[in-house]
């Protein structure tokens, strides 16, 4: 485990004896490299803000070791990460929100709100979507980054940064559980305890939802789920075959019928499970995306009314996120094993850590 230094904290000092704002650079399949990051200038509507928590997500690593996360492809080196919190070092001129000094949890989509999607609210739809670490636009594991103001959520005084940054993965369980309609009369079945099935855990319990089975192939994670709440935990095989004997499983463990399942696997036996074990008029939220394509029985599922709904991203769940923080009404913090600093050999060894799994659930850089 890291030891979450303040390695190249500041960033490192050029040769005209100004300090260089360096980031973490996605250069090639498994390189990344600390390189200089210029940044662009600030906006009347911009901050910069000094990187403080950098979280690791399932899309870094898949653009790490494949330069594709679903259709979107690197062509050009990028600078890598998304999860994030940090300190305000300089507002833009027309900034009443923020001053020097606040501490916020970054949204990380930039959107045009200018198309239909966005004026209708849904700008997490936006085609013209610029996303922190979404080729082509570079990410926010990096000393410094420049950000609208209106995309920088103030933390409450007794939430962490390293907490703020986790407003990023905690908004897919968020938005998921509102595209859902999760509240107490639901009881909810998650698939896969992956740090998006453990986030969506805790926002279907602060949502209300009264049972909560998650199901998973990791013993360990299974562990981690109940000790952070679960109901009850059910431990699968991949075999799209044991799909049927494993449903069963799930409808005793549950004890009742379900009424969503939040599919955050995303893989053909996830989302077979998923439809045979929801109850007729139930829903299935589909939030990972493991396969792109799946063959899956939708016609049993559809004459029994199930929804299969989808997600992507968030929209408008920071301060729901940080509301929930301040509360206490989630604890993000248990989700958080293994802490580096910021320098070429903890950068390696912090994707490293997170993809290869084992007890790694949330692996966090501290700048």
């Amino acid at each position: 485990m890291g030891k979450g230094g303040n390695s190249h904290g500041g960033g490192v000092e050029g040769k005209d004896g100004e300090v260089e704002n360096m980031a973490a650079w996605l250069v090639s399949i498994n390189t990344l490299k600390l390189q200089p990051f210029k940044l662009p200038p600030l906006g009347p509507h911009d901050v910069r803000v000094r990187m403080k928590a950098v979280g690791i997500c399932g899309s870094d690593i898949h653009y790490l070791k494949t330069l594709r996360c679903a259709h979107f492809v690197v062509k050009e080196p990028m600078v890598i990460g998304h999860e994030c919190a940090g300190i305000i070092e300089e507002v833009g001129s027309e900034v009443k929100s923020l001053i020097p000094g606040d501490r916020v949890a970054l949204e990380p989509g930039i959107s045009c709100w200018q198309c239909s999607y966005c004026k209708e609210g849904n700008y997490n739809l936006c085609p013209e979507m610029k996303f922190f670490a979404t080729p082509p636009v570079h990410g926010s594991l990096a000393n410094q980054v420049v950000h609208p103001a209106d995309l920088c959520f103030k933390l409450p005084d007794n939430v962490s940064l390293e907490e703020g940054a986790m407003c990023e993965p905690l908004s897919v369980g968020v938005h998921a559980c509102r595209r859902a309609n999760i509240g107490p009369e639901t009881n909810v079945l998650v698939m896969g305890a992956g740090p998006i099935g453990l986030v969506a855990m805790l926002a279907a319990r602060a949502f209300g939802a009264p049972r909560i089975v998650i199901v998973d192939v990791d013993g360990y994670r299974l562990s981690v789920a109940k000790e952070l709440g679960a109901d009850e935990i059910v431990k699968v095989s991949t075999n799209v075959l044991d799909a049927s004997e494993e449903v069963e499983q799930i409808c005793k463990a549950m004890g009742t019928g379900v009424d969503v399942t939040l599919d955050c696997a995303g893989f053909n036996k996830t989302m077979t499970t998923a439809l045979g074990a929801t109850r007729a008029g139930g829903k299935v939220c589909l939030v990972g995306m493991g396969h792109n394509e799946m063959t899956v029985p939708l016609c049993p599922a559809a004459a029994r009314e199930v929804d299969v709904v989808g997600v992507f991203r968030y929209k408008n769940t920071w301060p729901l996120c940080l509301e929930f923080l301040r509360s206490g009404k989630i604890d993000v913090k248990p989700l958080i094993t293994h802490r580096f600093g910021f320098s070429q050999k903890e950068v390696e060894e912090g994707f490293e850590t997170s993809a290869n799994g084992g007890s790694a659930i949330k692996v966090m850089f501290n700048l």
